[in-house]
């Protein structure tokens, strides 16, 4: 591809690498220099000049330097004179900062967003954002992708005539409707409170579950204290068999070996859109990127993204 010149953070190198193989075009090296101050310096180590510059970098731990170097990588390409600069993110952590929930507190969502504005950022191109009120806090236009296309191809390998979906909460419904779509099952989901980051209550599940095999779907897993308490719920209701699926899998805190260790837990789904985990028996990972390569070429050639948001069956 002419015209167009990738670079990545230190995020998630491979994910990059993966995502040029399927452009079939070159990932550009980034040079980050700390100075004995603990301030970072970025070099863009290839010609930005009235080029279309992707910068792929998801905000994983650690998180504030990821971001950090991020915004430097938007400021190198815009002082190079980039024609457009687009954001690649494929995970958004401060997304989950998206409402004001309690007195005197940041929505930090909102502020990161306008930070990468500032910044430089033309466009973003984000996967699977925690509410759909996020998209609304960039002043760039967004594309924003899932992973339920790439999740549904996994599952239909599985007998699904008895198999529901559960969302963990109401928040998360749309996304679980639309996935059982996909797959042509129920659905159900779960009446949720939290009380602190680690701390939630479900108080019931929604729907038919008793005797099903049920497909658990979340957007991100971190300490998987949501999905422990639902599966105490499915579990009082006779659940047959339990599968797990989410589009960021986190897993921090060893939530991943507290999952894998419950005997109903039958496998644990995930996409690289942050840095897998060590190998674990039960867990598979599946790969977007052939899925943002896609979106990259189509944002690039000045074709209709939104093809690749569809969940029909």
């Amino acid at each position: 591809m002419r015209d167009i010149t990738v670079f990545s953070g230190s995020a998630h190198p491979e994910l990059a690498e993966e995502i040029c193989a399927h452009l079939g075009t070159p990932l550009h090296p980034v040079q980050v220099h700390r100075f004995a101050n603990d301030v970072l310096e970025v070099q863009l180590q290839a010609n930005c000049r009235e080029r279309d510059v992707f910068l792929i970098q998801p905000l994983v731990p650690p998180t504030q330097e990821n971001l950090v170097e991020l915004l430097l990588m938007l400021d190198a390409a815009r002082g190079a004179s980039a024609a457009r600069t687009t954001v690649v993110l494929p995970h958004y952590a401060y997304a989950r900062s998206d409402k004001k929930d309690a007195p005197r507190i940041s929505i930090g969502g909102r502020l990161v967003a306008d930070l990468m504005v500032a910044a430089g950022a033309s466009r973003v191109l984000a996967m699977t954002l925690h509410s759909p009120q996020v998209h609304g806090f960039f002043s760039v236009p967004v594309d924003h992708l899932h992973a339920l296309r790439e999740l549904a191809a996994h599952f239909r390998q599985y007998d699904l005539s008895n198999t529901v979906v559960v969302s963990p909460d109401l928040g998360n419904a749309k996304e679980a409707a639309a996935f059982a779509r996909l797959l042509g099952t129920g659905v159900a989901m779960g009446a949720k409170q939290r009380y602190s980051d680690d701390r939630v209550v479900i108080s019931s599940v929604i729907g038919e579950v008793a005797g099903k095999d049920v497909i658990i779907l979340d957007d991100e897993i971190a300490k998987g204290s949501t999905v422990i308490e639902l599966l105490d719920r499915l579990r009082e209701q006779g659940v047959r068999s339990v599968r797990v699926a989410c589009t960021h899998g986190l897993f921090s805190g060893g939530a991943l070996e507290r999952l894998g260790a419950l005997p109903e837990v039958e496998e644990i789904v995930c996409t690289n859109t942050v840095p897998p985990p060590k190998p674990c028996d039960k867990l598979t990972v599946l790969s977007i990127a052939p899925a943002l390569a896609e979106a990259m070429r189509r944002i690039h050639d000045g074709e209709s993204v939104s093809a690749l948001f569809d969940t029909s069956p």
